[in-house]
């Protein structure tokens, strides 16, 4: 089911979501980019397919995984993006939003909102702090701080059954949400920052855990793969590893 047009732009003029208005013209103003973004989740979801979205944000991957007919759990925190998503997907019977963080255990988790862009609002400390004074993240403040339910990949699972791809894009708290599976899986990617590569490379090192071998990586909103085939666990290690600075952020593949 298609997002109706006049909710994405009822929620761009609603003067409490300002700060959601970059989002929702990325996600559901470039008839291009979306093209290509199913283009390329085709190798990973197919039609039927139970897909989670974790760090759903405003719901463009959601989207996507929608026009290839899968079936979609939006996992977000945020209040006003939990909201939004809502708006967007609220009459989709076909997509559950589930407004909780994700990590390694279920209970509460403590989020630090960027208020200006929620897109980078995130539940790691540690990330806040990485980000201060360094290049491509200057002038982001986290200036206010909420309290929100938490759940864990297996307890998703437990409810909503078992995926054929796990998207997770939670700003540097990936290594915690992959730390709350145990469950094999066909396919699924995570995040990755060069100012928290050491956070990439625990969730690498979980995913050899739960038995992937074969890795890829798409750089920024590129959707595409940067390698020509698929690497094993040490190759895609000493590629993140040599990545300038510069890349700032990007996409691990992960396939079993």
């Amino acid at each position: 089911m298609p997002v109706n047009p006049a909710v994405v732009d009822a929620l761009r003029d609603d003067p409490t979501a300002i700060s959601l208005r970059p989002s929702l013209d990325l996600s559901y103003g470039d008839p291009g980019r979306a093209a290509a973004m199913d283009r390329f989740h085709t190798q990973f979801v197919r039609s039927d397919d139970l897909v989670f979205d974790i760090g759903a944000h405003v719901g463009d991957r959601t989207a996507s995984f929608r026009r290839l007919g899968a079936r979609v759990v939006a996992v977000e925190p945020q209040p006003l993006c939990a909201r939004s998503i809502r708006a967007l997907y609220g009459d989709d019977d076909q997509v559950t939003v589930v407004k909780t963080a994700c990590g390694a255990a279920s209970g509460h988790l403590e989020l630090h909102i960027n208020s200006a862009n929620p897109t980078v609002s995130t539940a790691s400390p540690h990330f806040v702090r990485a980000a201060d004074g360094a290049e491509n993240w200057q002038g982001q403040v986290w200036d206010a701080r909420v309290t929100v339910p938490a759940t864990t990949l297996d307890l998703l699972i437990a409810e909503h059954g078992l995926p054929a791809f796990v998207k997770v894009d939670v700003e540097g708290f990936e290594d915690r949400v992959l730390a709350g599976l145990s469950h094999p899986l066909p396919a699924l990617s995570f995040e990755f920052t060069t100012i928290e590569r050491a956070v990439a490379r625990r969730a690498l090192d979980r995913t050899v855990a739960l038995g992937f071998t074969r890795f890829n990586l798409a750089l920024g909103d590129a959707m595409a793969l940067a390698e020509p085939v698929w690497l094993g666990a040490p190759a895609l290690a000493t590629l993140l590893d040599a990545l300038p600075h510069s890349a700032n952020s990007g996409d691990v593949y992960c396939r079993s």
